[in-house]
């Protein structure tokens, strides 16, 4: 086996944290693509319609069964959601901006917060809005009136 020089060894560490702050930071610089030129998102909130625009995903696999916000536990057939403000247990109507499809979930969890709207759907919902597998959509997110928890 080949030992390294200590110039050798400095070499290999700087590769090593060059690697992981790339692969680290692609899923910012995937929000950064989705930005205008001025550097705004192309998200914007709109009011109209009584929801606002923002972008959707959804929970990956390893959140299965895993205690969420509100206590209960994740099941991805379940029509529920994560969002940064709204309160737990309010009822959502989101929609996929692109085709069209809506559905309504209950916020049970709760997501970091960006500069756009944003929620974190379960599996089930992503499947039902068209967008399972493509990782993100542009959604309009409405709270439902009178849903809401006491």
């Amino acid at each position: 086996m080949v030992r390294l020089s200590v110039r050798g060894r400095y070499v290999v560490v700087a590769f090593l944290f060059l690697l992981f702050t790339l692969v680290h930071t692609l899923p910012l610089k995937a929000e950064e693509q989705m930005a205008g030129p001025s550097g705004e998102t192309s998200a914007t909130t709109a009011v109209d319609e009584g929801g606002k625009e923002g972008i959707a995903s959804y929970y990956a696999k390893s959140y299965n069964g895993k205690r969420t916000t509100s206590g209960k536990r994740y099941h991805p057939e379940k029509l529920t959601a994560a969002h940064p403000d709204l309160p737990l247990g309010t009822k959502v109507r989101v929609v996929n901006l692109s085709n069209g499809k809506d559905v309504v979930v209950t916020i049970n969890d709760r997501c970091r917060k960006r500069k756009a709207p944003f929620i974190d759907l379960s599996r089930a919902a992503a499947q039902q809005l068209g967008f399972f597998g493509k990782g993100i959509a542009r959604v309009r997110i409405i709270p439902l009136e009178g849903d809401s928890p006491a």
